[in-house]
């Protein structure tokens, strides 16, 4: 099939190699910081607006740094934050606590390189270096014991040389044998075609499959890489960003951003409820060779079964079996924008090696209620989930009905856990940071402490919306 020239431009024209950047290091505040004690020594009174289970609780450790993304905490207690900057530079914030009450007393920006769009993502600590990404470069610096900014020039790992586009976040992921995971998402619903007369036809075969749509391996210690420097790891995934290596099964696992407008390209086959329920979020375990079928087929979680994408000949009905299944599929449009298993020991014993995904919430369900906007816990039992998923934290959109995305007052973005084992969750909209622990008898603890957030699922934002009832008035 003939590809427009819009399309080769957009999506397969190289940028010109980025030159490695460099800071100018500065003195910082020479306060030695506070480690965080197993119990902070005051709650905020309603949990920093959290609703949680019975005997966790939490603080805010800060109220308002701007919209952040993906977090990460060091030994010491130091927390570093990837801010959504659009332009400009100092797109990292740094964070210490140096009176021990849990909250951040130092806030330092810092971070002498281009942003590279607004969809900035990734900050990881991994071997003594920070690796944070902008939407075209990742890049890693050393830390310095003992100093909140790190001293040292950032070192360029990667630089995606293919233009700004949508789906652009670079999340990462490192196995034990030296590799570093990275994603490269699609920019479209279902590869389309343009040119399409009528119902609205796919690509076939999809060009952006070559290198997009897929994760890619690399040597994550090697400077100034490019895509075709790695290996194509699996594909046919449209888009990650939660995204994480689990260490207890030396595994690698993500939960993906399904596609949308189903209804609006096949309206005789969907409906706008199949439109705002379809498809899943799907759970994936990821094998190397693996393909989940994007843009071809979609997962169906109501019927368990990966189908046909209408844009290839697909009905609702028509299934695709020769595509890899996901472990599980979650709701639809929630957007799953961070993955952590969960390794401490400071939690009750159901939680240790389960999986926490930070659902940013819906954009796109209308006329349906937009949903999602709560951190879910998926408990595992010999590295596999186990049972259903469950509310852990809500409160974030400070309203039952959702209409439309700014109707939130929170999106939670991002998951980190300390030496200790508390957790971290980030927002986007102000960056709000709060940071949870369990204060009960953990042998105790089980069905009785979760009955409140079972409850919770019967939320508007949270429940499968009703066909008739639940669907908004224009």
């Amino acid at each position: 099939m003939r590809i427009t020239l819009t399309i080769l431009l957009s999506l397969f024209l190289f940028f010109a190699c980025k030159e490695k950047t460099k800071i100018v290091p500065k003195k910082e505040d020479t306060k030695r910081p506070v480690l965080w004690k197993k119990s902070n020594p005051e709650e905020d009174d309603k949990n920093g607006g959290l609703i949680l289970p019975d005997s966790f609780s939490a603080i805010s450790v800060v109220d308002s740094i701007g919209p952040s993304r993906h977090l990460a905490v060091n030994d010491n207690g130091d927390i570093y934050v990837k801010l959504r900057e659009k332009e400009g530079t100092l797109g990292n914030i740094a964070l210490r606590d140096t009176t021990g009450d849990g909250r951040a007393d130092i806030i330092k920006k810092f971070g002498g390189f281009p942003n590279d769009g607004e969809f900035a993502t990734e900050m990881r600590i991994h071997n003594g270096h920070l690796y944070f990404s902008t939407e075209q470069i990742i890049y890693r610096q050393k830390l310095t014991p003992g100093k909140l900014i790190p001293e040292t020039n950032p070192e360029v790992i990667l630089t995606d040389r293919f233009p700004l586009r949508w789906h652009n976040s670079k999340s990462l992921a490192f196995d034990k044998e030296g590799y570093m995971y990275v994603t490269f998402s699609a920019p479209t619903n279902a590869c389309e075609d343009a040119n399409s007369q009528g119902k609205i036809k796919g690509h076939m075969p999809c060009p952006m499959l070559e290198y997009l749509g897929s994760i890619w391996r690399f040597d994550k210690n090697k400077l100034n890489q490019i895509q075709t420097d790695g290996e194509l790891y699996a594909t046919g995934i449209r888009s990650i960003v939660a995204f994480s290596w689990n260490d207890e099964t030396n595994e690698l696992f993500a939960v993906q951003h399904g596609r949308d407008y189903l209804h609006n390209h096949a309206p005789d086959d969907y409906t706008e409820w199949d439109q705002a329920v379809l498809p899943a979020e799907e759970f994936m375990k990821i094998e190397k060779g693996n393909n989940f079928g994007w843009p071809y087929s979609y997962y169906d979680h109501f019927q368990g079964k990966k189908l046909l994408a209408p844009e290839y000949g697909g009905d609702g009905k028509l299934e695709a079996k020769e595509y890899t299944k996901p472990l599980m599929g979650l709701p639809a449009h929630w957007a799953p924008n961070d993955l952590l298993f969960y390794t401490g020991n400071q939690f009750p014993d159901r939680y240790k090696n389960g999986a926490f995904v930070a659902f940013h919430g819906s954009m796109n369900r209308t006329p349906y209620p937009q949903a999602g906007y709560i951190v879910a816990f998926i408990p595992f039992d010999n590295g596999k989930p186990f049972g259903n998923w469950e509310v852990f934290a809500d409160g974030f959109a400070k309203t039952d009905t959702i209409a439309t995305m700014p109707d939130a007052k929170y999106r939670p973005m991002g998951l980190a856990q300390d030496k200790y084992g508390a957790l971290y969750i980030s927002e986007s909209k102000e960056g709000r940071i709060w940071k949870i622990e369990f204060k009960g008898d953990k042998a105790s603890f089980g069905a009785q402490q979760l009955k409140k957030m079972e409850l919770l699922k019967g939320k508007t934002y949270i429940k499968t919306p009703d066909k008739v009832k639940d669907k908004l008035k224009s």
